[in-house]
């Protein structure tokens, strides 16, 4: 997969592995050189307000800026989008007790080195989307779907990456450890979940496809999720083209699975390539939360949408928090290009691939151990 509009071929419903090799080899070549694409020096700011009226027409005027944002950056902010800022401070705040409060052995007996499926603790430097050709200084831990974060309870047929009927994966801290890590996060995932729903019938409005026509496809849905902890930095500098960085918070890359929602804390860190080479800052916005267009749903669109490369940079002094959720349609889901992108000028670039397998061998590469 690449992060451009005419990404290259790549295998079918057996060969996703090729598919994320490829997406690597690409994600070099875009890094060091420019495209022809409009280029952009900010990012466009979208309130969802009226995306929750019963007009139909105020729900498609939200979607036609949506359209115009995934088409033109594949990053955008969104205010107004329901969930009650206490939620989002709430989280932030679990996400430092997670790192600070855990011991080291209590970090240790949730390593993700002991889940097949990139659950866990993620200590500095274990993984790097870009290839380790730079260090990264994040830490994170990782989840992903159960049925009880789900307000909807899940239909019950929740499957992971690999196809397999699993339940319980997920690595918690015991509650005697962190108390109340659980349900603050609970709280907060079962919100930006029913976001991530609401947000797909605004993708399908702004697709011009029927608002419904990804309802029946998130009834389990892929949902990883992470608390990250960016270090402060060891020699503070502004962006600019003349730097080399030296401390890669999170490496150069473009997200896997259909698209993100990252809640920031003030502090910024967050960098998007525009097609000219150049880096732009997304200053946290008082708030809002970041979406961003992931390269599964940018083949499914044909390379209608841009899946835009970005890194995180923390440039400050002070320790920066994160809480990303990468969200997924029914990981057992096979898909085809969808009809709205094809064309006789246009048509569909890609086979059918299985949604949970593509995202699975791109995590794969990000990881040095043979485990996976």
């Amino acid at each position: 997969m690449a992060a451009v509009a005419n990404p290259p071929q790549i295998g079918g419903l057996q060969d996703s592995l090729e598919a994320a090799l490829e997406a690597q080899q690409y994600l070099q070549s875009r890094l060091s050189s420019t495209t022809e694409a409009p280029s952009f020096r900010s990012i466009p700011l979208i309130d969802l307000t009226k995306s929750f009226s019963s007009s139909l027409a105020d729900r498609q005027s939200v979607a036609k800026e949506i359209n115009e944002a995934c088409t033109k950056v594949g990053f955008f902010f969104i205010t107004g989008h329901g969930i009650p800022q206490g939620v989002c401070d709430d989280v932030l705040k679990l996400a430092k007790r997670f790192f600070y409060e855990l011991s080291d052995d209590q970090k240790e007996a949730i390593h993700m080195k002991q889940n097949d499926y990139f659950r866990g603790y993620e200590p500095a430097a274990f993984s790097s989307v870009n290839d380790f050709t730079s260090k990264e200084t994040k830490e994170a831990f990782n989840w992903g779907y159960e049925s009880g974060l789900d307000p909807t309870g899940g239909d019950g047929k929740y499957v992971e990456l690999d196809g397999k009927a699993e339940s319980a994966v997920n690595l918690w801290p015991k509650e005697s450890e962190l108390p109340g890590f659980y349900g603050g996060i609970s709280k907060y995932y079962g919100h930006v979940l029913q976001l991530s729903r609401h947000l797909f019938r605004l993708f399908a409005l702004s697709l011009a496809l029927p608002e419904d026509f990804f309802d029946p496809m998130m009834t389990h849905p892929g949902g990883i999720a992470r608390l990250i902890r960016y270090p402060p930095s060891t020699n503070p500098k502004p962006l600019s083209e003349l730097n080399e960085e030296e401390e890669i918070g999170l490496g150069a890359h473009s997200d896997y699975e259909c698209f993100t929602l990252l809640l920031q804390d003030s502090n910024p860190g967050l960098e998007v390539l525009s097609p000219d080479g150049r880096w732009v800052s997304a200053e946290p916005v008082e708030g809002a939360i970041v979406v961003n267009v992931a390269d599964f749903l940018m083949r499914w669109t044909n390379g209608v949408y841009k899946s835009t490369i970005h890194r995180v940079v923390n440039r400050t002094d002070k320790e920066r928090y994160s809480v990303p959720l990468f969200f997924s349609i029914n990981y057992d889901e096979t898909v085809e290009t969808l009809p709205s992108c094809v064309s006789e000028e246009n048509p569909s670039k890609f086979p059918p691939i299985t949604a949970g397998k593509y995202v699975l061998d791109r995590l794969a590469l990000t990881v040095k151990t043979g485990k996976y």
